[in-house]
């Protein structure tokens, strides 16, 4: 997914509307955003359409925020909910299993060598998620140091892929973001069952990272990009949260 940010030398669209609100759906099955009172559409022209009134919520406010113009970088929600009602629904499965890919080669698995301090920092917020996922659903992952890759167990992938199972279009949508944006399939997941909040779900996802800029101070344009990665890692941690 890209930040939203128009093409260069585009410009943005003017705000057309005077007013963002929620309605529950006629036919009972969700909630609707209607601009003015006409319903919203997604870029691929089907009706956006949330689970929850809580959801349909977090997206009017966005619309409501945008003043002159109206900026998709400052709308990771809606995005979210674009992305996932046009490009995942229909195609569960794949993407499905290119979260369980993730898993196959799961952040939390590959271990620092050393500097002990790396060490500590990595089992003590790393080990934690690696035991629920064993207790929670019956997946022993293994572990491996430096960067060889280490091909994980079959039953722990499909003991993974059954938690995916249940989950809407929308919620995998949400899924597929906080994987791709963390490096870790396991956080994604214990974020989603409430396990880890997404403020540490993010900083154990940086734990290496963060040793770096200790050691070697911070760089501006890598933290303002980390900051708009943060935007989009909270935005599905919220449409996760409020999806049911």
């Amino acid at each position: 997914m890209t930040d939203g940010a128009p093409p260069q030398g585009q410009q943005l669209p003017k705000r057309f509307y005077k007013e963002a609100s929620v309605e529950k759906s006629e036919s009972g099955s969700g909630y609707e955003l209607r601009l003015d009172g006409r319903q919203l559409k997604t870029p691929g022209k089907k009706l956006l359409l949330v689970p929850s009134s809580d959801l349909a919520q977090l997206i009017a406010s966005e619309w409501t925020a945008q003043v002159e113009v109206i900026n998709p970088a400052t709308m990771p929600v809606t995005k979210i909910i674009n992305s996932s009602l046009d490009g995942v629904s229909g195609r569960e499965a794949e993407v499905a299993a290119d979260i369980v890919s993730f898993a196959g080669s799961d952040l939390l698995c590959y271990r620092a060598e050393g500097p002990v301090e790396l060490v500590k920092r990595q089992a003590d917020a790393w080990n934690p998620v690696l035991a629920w996922a064993r207790e929670a659903f019956g997946a022993q992952f293994v572990l491996a140091e430096g960067v060889m890759p280490v091909a994980q167990p079959e039953d722990a992938l499909a003991a993974y892929a059954e938690q995916l199972k249940p989950l809407s279009a929308i919620e995998l949508g949400a899924m597929h973001v906080l994987t791709t944006l963390s490096g870790s399939a396991l956080l994604a997941l214990g974020l989603m069952r409430g396990h880890i909040d997404a403020d540490a779900a993010w900083a154990a996802a940086h734990i290496d990272e963060d040793y770096q800029i200790e050691q070697w101070g911070p760089d501006e344009e890598a933290a303002e990009r980390r900051q708009k990665r943060w935007a989009e890692f909270e935005a599905a941690s919220l449409v996760i949260a409020n999806c049911r």
